[in-house]
């Protein structure tokens, strides 16, 4: 068990009613928050250290200072990764319910990234580039009304690598936005790395200027600069204003710092995820410090802290890790083909990339946040005889760059499409980053066959099938957690197109699925089926999302009473809507019951257990609803509960 300590709001009471001014009592409330985010952090077990540090200093003084909501101001972050820091200051200034500290990422909690259902939050973000666009609607809808507000939109530098960003800024220079304030969280660092490494942004205020925006630069983190600027923006009214704040990563903890990292360092350590124990004590530690050193040159006590004991993560071993398969086999194929080449959009580190991007330099292509622009460098390169293996989290792959993706197919060309964060886990970030319409998505795209592998030895299978026997492009769906798995494939399994494989057999119904995730619930059900009521399921392996062999499903399905399909994704375009036809197409005498298991809402955020239960896709929930739906024809009646 680790100690972890959180500031609790009669200490955020005491600072705001300190004999100090607005600057020094803002700098250490923003310390105090940048305490309570480490927390979250690390008991949520994930989340953006780097980007809520970043920015802190910034929203600590917006929401002490400057947006008045009984005006009509309004103020939200179109970046999303920063929102710990964003609860941490709601917290600390009550507008929201502070037993909620211990709920980042959690069911009924604190989301992962922005959302309207959480107090103080005015719009869905994550899905970058959509900031500026939104704040237009906003003065659109409050100009229509004849009200007045201004709009203050927090963005990240990395985003604006994102086209909707640069397409959203004219329009409101042409309609005299003067409402619309842009804060550019300046930081420097992306994802993965610099931003000057991967995408340089090269003059924004030139940029800016040119579009007809007025520009102001300070120090994001000398609060009486920041005061200055917005104060100047406050008396424009004509045209929208933009600050570039430049910021330090992970501001405030001197290790997790940007600039801490060496000349020659390829990755940015605290973008993502939670500080090891010996991380979060060091950082807290300077944290409390710093805090304590405030206070004294103010008068005031010493810092107060709650406790909170935090368990130890649950031991990885022996668990199974598609994507370390994936960049196992990617770099065995390039070894196999020189016309392999590899596009990247900002996630080399989660996508499995380092190692292919380290053998082959040459051959490693880095598109940053740009999916669209990606895609379309790809299909190029396919036509000119190279195969691209294009990559980012399956919920920006099939959707940003959709249309690009179909001028690729309609040119008869082969690109490889490899979305990982697949499916409903991890439910940790929330909805804009849980891709369950990716297959409905793309689907309708022709000659595109897509495929999901349920275990390692099937990531290198499926890699292999995308490389050198398909005939057009493929699309290969990838789950990034960790997975315990509780089947084996046989050591000769081989791919044969659109047909599945057994992995747990039964006489009494087929549940067809696809993945880590939903077959180990489908395994685990099965065999609780089997053992309390006596009713044996045959579990099937159906790694083919769009495609079906028909001869293959009618064997599958003869004489079989019950069909049950398990889709990580939802019910809408999912693949057991897939199967459903082309059992319909079969037109058999004594069709199977088809009853479909999958995601019927907008996903839920919180911690893997939580999510399957809150969707009934967890082992329990199947098997409750797979024996009441069999009951009355086997006569062995269902599991009681």
């Amino acid at each position: 068990m680790t100690e972890l300590c959180f500031v609790a709001k009669p200490e955020f009471d005491r600072v705001q009613a300190l004999a100090a001014d607005e600057v020094s009592r803002t700098a250490l409330f923003a310390t105090l928050c940048r305490i309570n985010t480490l927390y979250m952090i690390k008991y949520a077990g994930s989340g953006h250290i780097g980007s809520s540090f970043s920015s802190l200093d910034i929203v600590a003084w917006l929401l002490l200072n400057e947006v008045n909501e009984q005006a009509g101001d309004v103020y939200y972050s179109s970046k999303g990764h920063d929102v710990p820091g964003f609860y941490a200051v709601l917290l600390g200034l009550g507008r929201l319910p502070f037993e909620q500290i211990h709920t980042l990422r959690r069911l009924h909690g604190l989301p992962g990234h922005p959302d309207v259902g959480t107090p103080g939050v005015v719009a869905n973000t994550g899905s970058l580039g959509m900031g500026v666009s939104k704040a237009k609607g906003m003065v659109t809808a409050n100009r229509l009304r004849g009200k007045d507000g201004r709009v203050f939109v927090l963005t990240g530098d990395g985003e604006l690598q994102e086209g909707q960003f640069w397409e959203s800024l004219p329009l409101a220079v042409q309609q005299g936005m003067g409402e619309i304030t842009v804060i550019v969280d300046h930081n420097k660092v992306q994802s993965d790395t610099l931003v000057s490494r991967v995408n340089d942004l090269g003059d924004l205020e030139a940029k800016f200027r040119a579009y007809g925006w007025q520009v102001y630069r300070c120090d994001g983190h000398d609060l009486p600069a920041l005061r200055e600027c917005l104060a100047a923006c406050a008396a424009i009214s004509d045209r929208p204003q933009v600050i570039i704040a430049d910021t330090v990563k992970g501001r405030g903890v001197s290790f997790m710092e940007h600039t801490a990292m060496a000349p020659d360092q390829r990755l940015y350590r605290f973008h993502s995820g939670a500080p090891d124990d010996d991380a979060y004590r060091r950082a807290v530690d300077e944290l409390l410090a710093n805090a304590n050193t405030q206070l004294q040159a103010y008068g005031g006590a010493r810092l107060h802290v709650e406790t909170r004991s935090h368990a130890a993560p649950a031991s990885l071993s022996g668990m199974q890790r598609m994507i370390a398969a994936y960049s196992e086999a990617l770099v065995q194929e390039a070894d196999h083909n020189p016309s392999l080449v590899v596009l990247d959009a900002d996630l080399a580190m989660d996508c499995g990339l380092l190692p292919f991007e380290q053998r082959f330099p040459r051959r490693f292509i880095e598109c940053g946040i740009a999916e669209q622009d990606m895609v379309s460098q790809a299909g190029a390169l396919a036509l000119k005889g190279f195969l691209p293996i294009v990559h980012s989290f399956a919920c920006f792959l099939s959707a940003r760059p959709n249309e690009q993706i179909y001028n690729n197919a309609t040119e008869h060309t082969r690109v490889v499409y490899v979305g990982s964060l697949a499916g409903l886990l991890p439910g940790m970030p929330g909805h804009s980053h849980q891709a369950v319409r990716d297959i409905a998505s793309l689907g309708a795209v022709p000659g595109l066959t897509m495929l999901q592998p349920s275990c390692e030895q099937e990531v290198t299978l499926a890699l292999r099938y995308c490389v050198r026997e398909a005939t057009g492009s493929s699309y290969l769906r990838l789950v990034s957690i960790p997975c315990a798995v509780p089947y084996r494939l046989p050591e000769n399994y081989r791919l044969g197109a659109g047909r599945g494989l057994i992995l747990r057999d039964g006489d009494d119904g087929v549940l067809i699925g696809y993945g880590p995730v939903m077959l180990t619930q489908a395994w685990h059900a099965a065999r609780e089926l089997e053992e309390r009521a006596g009713l044996r399921l045959r579990v099937i392996n159906l790694p083919w999302l769009n495609t079906v062999d028909a001869l293959w499903l009618r064997e599958t399905v003869r004489g079989c009473r019950w069909l049950f399909t398990l889709d990580d994704h939802y019910l809408a375009g999912g693949q057991g809507q897939m199967i459903a036809a082309a059992v319909a197409g079969l037109a058999l005498m004594n069709p199977p019951q088809i009853h479909h298991f999958g995601v019927r809402e907008i996903p839920r955020c919180g911690q893997h257990d939580e999510v399957l239960r809150a969707h009934g896709l967890d082992a329990a929930s199947l098997v409750e609803m797979i024996s009441r739906t069999m009951q009355g024809s086997s006569g062995r009646g269902a599991i009681a509960r």
